[in-house]
């Protein structure tokens, strides 16, 4: 038995397929799973920013993590 994440919606029994991701940045929407985009959390909410706005602004992500990451 898979235990639900208890960080994620208590909807695991929903027949419904989660929204593609849309960039925070840009406003682009995934096709699919999108394996290259950047995950953020941020005052505890998710976003998704894509491959070009993830390139555009690596030294201002990489400028926000603890100095451990890099």
């Amino acid at each position: 038995m898979v235990a639900a994440c208890p960080h994620e919606g208590g909807d695991e029994g929903s027949a419904t397929e989660p929204e593609p991701p849309v960039c925070a940045r840009c406003g682009v929407r995934a096709d699919g799973p999108p394996p290259t985009w950047t995950l953020s959390v941020e005052k505890g909410v998710r976003l998704h920013y894509c491959e070009r706005c993830s390139r555009e602004n690596l030294r201002a992500i990489e400028g926000r993590l603890d100095s451990q990451w890099w």
